[in-house]
């Protein structure tokens, strides 16, 4: 349902009316549309189509405050929808868990998991979208995705949100900083200690952390896209000509050397299965994010674009890489699936080529982590610099150091790269894409129909055109039995059914951590063993 401008809206006389800084619904959807149309225009302008004369509409001037908030939102709209495709496919751990996911479930579950999880999250990230076009605009920017579940559920859930988007972005840079760590150490063959092979890529993630912007941040990503892609097809001959690793395989996974066996359908332990069902999860994670680059997008309309192209190249990747090195490698098949090359040279353009790209995406981990933060302690708590200004590069500055530091502790106590992957994914990731995208379009629909009794909207006057309130089982009636209620129905079933499977992905990889400790082999926490 789109939100109306009234004729009363458009004629009203504002100047008995004070600027309100705290927003009603009503308010975000007004300008959201106000915001749409102005881009609409200046798209038809620069590329010379005839503008058409639409009557002006009058609303109350801004605060300071909402001024400052709109000259910070648009020093940032400067990314394309191009840039878009590149940065969500950097927003993953690359393709290189897809073969061991596929190796912990068999063929046919690994195949058809892949396939409906991506239909399922396509269809979560065009939710996303739609909220981001409908309560977004320059006045009452929607920055991060924790803000869209502010505006429908409240300050409640927006802060879960936010707690759930740091740890998933902390852990992620984390957990990269690792992998970097175990491809740095086959490199030099275990001839330096472990933890100083993982200290030395925060270092430099301190230096990458010091881009801001998004749009600067796009020339990083669209290179990491092209050498991920060349890491899946040399890799890919490198296993078609060679053994698998078997040192590596005995040394992380228990799997002692012996003929490659593939199956339709595994033979492991349900955690084990489940936990590969978390790995797949990381494929689509990048609806974690969808907001922020939306939010420093310059048409946000043409989200969509990169978004599609985004999600078919990530899944023909992810399914082509992860059945190949399946068959070559099957039991053998390492969390990073290139590490399993077992000649020292082969693993070794494999390993550097991935310490590139990794970096790359934890610097874009870091940069939407780092970036929550500057928004919700230092901007919104302590009323700090905005991030953009001058005083705001030297606070970011400081931050950066602290968040790459904290990766290198959290990085340095996880012993167990596969096994923690699947955690992150069952915890936040899950949620994220499956989980909240369709209970957030059921709440918004419910506050949409709840509104069509309502008053005519004026501009500056908030939720006074309401006839209730959500004390009165009125509202409620409205929001929930009325409009497309099988549609609610049916995106409470797909947030309940992403939430269950969360919940046994967090049994199945506590499960797996547990049986890994209690395995002789796995690194211990800030030692110089490496797992690999």
């Amino acid at each position: 349902m789109d939100f109306k401008i009234t004729q009363e809206a458009a004629l009203a006389d504002h100047s008995h009316f004070e600027p309100q800084p705290k927003a009603a619904f009503e308010d975000y959807l007004f300008y959201a549309q106000l915001q749409r149309r102005e881009e609409e225009t200046a798209s038809r302008i620069s590329t010379s189509e005839d503008e058409k004369t639409e009557q002006p509409v009058a609303h109350p001037p801004m605060t300071p405050e909402q001024t400052e908030r709109a000259s910070a939102s648009r020093a940032l709209r400067l990314t394309s929808w191009i840039s878009v495709f590149y940065l969500i496919t950097t927003d993953i751990l690359g393709p290189f868990n897809a073969p061991y996911a596929i190796s912990q479930t068999g063929w046919i579950p690994g195949v058809l998991l892949y396939f409906f999880m991506g239909v399922a999250a396509t269809y979560s990230g065009l939710i996303l979208w739609q909220l981001f076009l409908k309560l977004d605009s320059v006045r009452y920017p929607l920055r991060t995705y924790p803000d869209i579940a502010g505006r429908i559920f409240g300050k409640a859930a927006q802060h879960i949100c936010t707690f759930l988007q740091s740890l998933q972005l902390l852990m992620n840079v984390a957990v990269i900083c690792l992998s970097n760590g175990q491809s740095l150490a086959q490199v030099v063959q275990n001839r330096l200690c472990f933890s100083v092979c993982i200290v030395i890529f925060p270092i430099i993630g301190m230096m990458i952390g010091q881009i801001r912007s998004l749009k600067n941040f796009s020339w990083l990503a669209n290179s990491a896209v092209w050498i991920n892609l060349a890491i899946i097809f040399i890799s890919m001959g490198f296993v078609a000509h060679s053994p698998p690793n078997f040192a590596a395989a005995a040394s992380s996974l228990g799997v002692e050397a012996g003929p490659v066996v593939t199956a339709k359908y595994v033979s492991l332990p349900l955690y084990n299965q489940i936990n590969g069902v978390m790995q797949m999860v990381f494929a689509y994670g990048g609806a974690m994010i969808f907001p922020e680059i939306m939010a420093e997008m310059r048409r946000p309309m043409d989200f969509w674009k990169g978004f599609s192209i985004a999600q078919l190249l990530i899944f023909f990747a992810y399914l082509l890489y992860g059945c190949f090195i399946y068959a070559y490698q099957g039991q053998f098949t390492l969390p990073a699936a290139y590490q399993g090359v077992s000649t020292y040279s082969w693993q070794t353009v494999g390993n550097v080529l991935g310490i590139v790209t990794g970096l790359i995406a934890a610097g874009l981990y870091g940069n939407i982590g780092i970036k929550t933060v500057y928004i919700n302690i230092v901007e919104e708590l302590f009323k700090g610099p905005r991030l953009m200004s001058s005083k705001g590069r030297t606070v970011w500055f400081i931050l950066v150091l602290f968040y790459w530091s904290f990766a290198f502790v959290v990085g340095s106590a996880i012993p167990q790269l596969g096994n923690i992957v699947g955690l992150i994914g069952a915890v936040a990731i899950m949620q994220f894409t499956y989980t909240f995208p369709p209970l957030l379009w059921v709440g918004y629909e419910v506050i949409i129909d709840a509104m069509k009794e309502d008053g005519p909207y004026v501009p500056g006057s908030g939720a006074n055109g309401r006839i209730d309130t959500w004390r009165d089982w009125s509202r409620w009636k409205r929001g929930l039995f009325t409009g497309r209620w099988h549609l609610k129905l049916f995106n409470v079933v797909i947030g309940l059914g992403g939430l269950a499977t969360a919940c046994l992905g967090m049994w199945g990889s506590g499960e797996a951590i547990k049986a890994g400790f209690e395995f002789a082999g796995a690194a211990t926490s800030f030692g110089c063993k490496a797992p690999v």
